[in-house]
């Protein structure tokens, strides 16, 4: 039975009874230690049971008594008891009490002496707590062997190493000069902040620098543990670099309806996933898209997958799908001999505009080309056809010149309607196995608008069907912008324009997209790329095959959850061509190029650089006009802000 005064373990720290009340005991503990600059130790009360505490040795003893005595020899007279108990060979591996312990280290101990000996005993190697018989209240120790004691004395070595080792490593961080690899073991924290993963590190706190994921970087940049290469912006944006891996289903077997004749799979010699393909059979324009939907279903896995995708991330170091790799070879188009598509036959009155839509479920022949090959034939260069028959060559050159005619004529229609027609200069960034970046001004391409118009009339007319059928759909629209009536010619026409475009909507209520000069208009035409496309393509599937329709509130709420994905993945990949664009300026420090000018911001001039599809802003040596040139190189880069400054020469 406790005593009042008695000291006692409170959660191994030390505290005496100071009252007894009934069955419950008042003790006294100390809630925080006196401090260095002098501040005073705090002391609580909290009333236990008997059953909370163990009872040490020493009866009326005042708390300041406990915790302030001290004896230097301490580690002497545990060492002697250690080897007189070691030495018994009676006695030796036995466990053996506290308060027999401490008769054997001190015979002439004091009352307030038990817990300065039993916290020294904890903190020390030659005794263990047995921890199982402290759980009833009873204090018992076990000497350990030697080479227990060489283990732990090992671990408590490396112990100390790890600190100074760490304390070293915070002295040549603060100089930026690491220890590699050695030293990257410590940074993984701020590699963390660089990656957008957490906001707090304690290493940036010790340096005093804000941690914020450019500062991360910068860090991470100046020791070396990242080099110019790191493009963290994917991960920062919460995206995955790699693709979808879950494997869609072969294509279900059901009736299709076969379309005759060849259709043209036009697109960019990069791609490696066409999705789309056209044919005019003289009377239909033929718009045929890859048909996945045949096998993903409404909130399976892989459809809520692709929803957290938003759609296909396009960085410079290659495609992250939002459909995993291995379908293209079942759902792209022209990748095998027939392929599966979703059709849209759409028959124009004499002015281009859309006067039927029908969708079918079809088997069709593609033929790839890419755009240079497509605006040869354009052009009567039939040469890269050598491989087909004099009629083959001039059935495609027709077949091409007839859907040409049916873009130029939709061109045509939406500046009536007024679309507003904007060309910027576009590159492409790609690597090489060494991570060396090359980029290349892409081509402005006739037949581009080709696949643009008719890839148009398919989203206008999946619009039209849909709202004529009442199908639940996802639609695309812009309101007017406001344009003045005088605009400069060229490039600084074009980006004058951009700025009083407004921002698109999407939505399942049908409105105008006035920048393409389309009463109705939704995007179906890259459901492997696309989680909106996808999810048009679920809703058409279901409408043919008589299922029930995904409802407006639930297509709303994934459309809204697929295009925040879809925003971060243009967001992502926009910031990673302009990391690329960065590293290509660094590897090639020598370059220069020509900048237009396309604005003015008070005494800056603001200029494009159509090389790099880049903007930048200076004040010119001399008065400029817009659309005039300036050559220029670069004057400094920031890789972990992603900017970049360029300079007249």
């Amino acid at each position: 039975m406790l005593k009042k005064n008695q000291a006692v373990l409170y959660k191994k720290s030390a505290a005496v009874v100071t009252e007894i009340e009934g069955e419950k005991f008042v003790i006294k503990y100390c809630a925080a230690p006196a401090t260095p600059s002098g501040k005073p130790a705090k002391y609580e009360s909290q009333k236990v049971r008997e059953k909370d505490v163990v009872a040490l040795p020493g009866e009326n003893v005042s708390l300041e008594n406990i915790l302030n005595f001290c004896d230097d020899s301490a580690q002497e007279k545990i060492l002697e008891a250690y080897e007189l108990l070691s030495s018994d060979e009676e006695s030796a591996g036995e466990k053996i009490s506290f308060e027999e312990l401490l008769r054997l280290i001190d015979g002439a101990a004091k009352a307030e002496s038990s817990f300065f000996y039993f916290a020294k005993l904890c903190g020390g190697l030659e005794f263990a707590l047995d921890e199982e018989n402290l759980k009833n209240g009873k204090i018992f120790f076990m000497p350990r062997t030697q080479e227990e004691i060489s283990a732990l004395k090992k671990k408590v070595d490396e112990k100390e190493n790890e600190a100074k080792y760490f304390s070293e490593f915070i002295a040549r961080l603060k100089s930026r000069s690491l220890d590699l690899p050695n030293d990257s073991k410590f940074m993984g924290e701020v590699e963390a902040v660089a990656l957008g993963k957490t906001e707090k590190s304690k290493l940036m706190s010790e340096l005093k620098i804000a941690p914020t994921p450019e500062n991360a970087h910068r860090l991470l940049l100046e020791t070396k543990i990242w080099d110019i290469t790191r493009n963290p912006h994917p991960v920062r944006w919460g995206l995955s670099t790699q693709s979808a891996q879950l494997s869609l289903a072969s294509p279900p077997n059901e009736e299709r309806l076969e379309v005759q004749g060849i259709s043209y799979a036009i697109d960019s010699e990069h791609s490696h996933d066409p999705d789309d393909a056209v044919m005019f059979d003289g009377k239909y324009l033929w718009v045929h898209i890859a048909d996945p939907a045949s096998s993903v279903m409404p909130q399976s896995a892989i459809d809520k997958a692709a929803m957290n995708r938003g759609g296909t991330l396009y960085i410079p170091e290659g495609a992250s799908r939002m459909l995993c790799e291995d379908c293209l070879e079942d759902y792209a188009l022209g990748l095998k001999e027939k392929s599966n598509a979703l059709s849209f036959r759409i028959l124009l009155d004499n002015d281009g505009a859309i006067e039927e839509c029908k969708i079918f479920k079809t088997l069709v022949n593609v033929k790839r080309l890419t755009y240079k090959n497509a605006d040869a034939i354009l052009a009567g260069d039939l040469s890269s056809l050598e491989n087909e028959s004099q009629d083959d060559r001039e059935k495609i050159s027709a077949d091409l010149n007839s859907l040409m005619q049916i873009a130029e004529r939709n061109i045509e229609r939406r500046k009536k309607n007024g679309s507003v027609d904007i060309n910027m200069p576009e590159v492409h960034i790609w690597l090489d196995e060494n991570k060396k970046v090359f980029i290349e001004k892409e081509p402005r391409v006739k037949s581009a608008d080709l696949v643009r118009e008719t890839m148009l009339l398919a989203g206008e007319g999946a619009a039209r069907f849909a709202f004529a059928n009442k199908i639940p759909f996802v639609y695309v629209s812009q309101e007017k912008p406001e344009i003045p009536s005088k605009l400069p010619e060229g490039l600084a026409g074009d980006f004058a324009t951009i700025k009083c475009m407004r921002r698109r909507s999407v939505g399942v209520t049908p409105s105008s997209h006035a920048g393409l000069g389309l009463g109705m208009y939704s995007q179906v035409t890259s459901p492997l790329r696309r989680y909106g496309d996808l999810l048009c393509h679920e809703q058409l599937r279901a409408f043919l095959d008589g299922r029930d329709l995904i409802d407006k509130d639930a297509m709303l709420e994934r459309l809204s959850a697929g295009d925040e994905a879809s925003i971060a993945c243009r967001k992502a990949s926009r910031k990673s061509e302009m990391h690329w664009t960065l590293v290509y300026l660094l590897q090639n420090p020598d370059w220069t190029g020509e900048a237009v000018c396309v604005d003015f911001k008070g005494k800056e001039a603001v200029f494009l650089i159509p090389e790099l599809a880049q903007q930048t802003s200076f004040v010119p040596r001399e008065k400029i006009a817009l659309n005039e040139t300036r050559r220029v190189k670069v004057k400094s880069i920031d890789i972990p802000n992603v900017r970049v400054n360029f300079v007249e020469i």
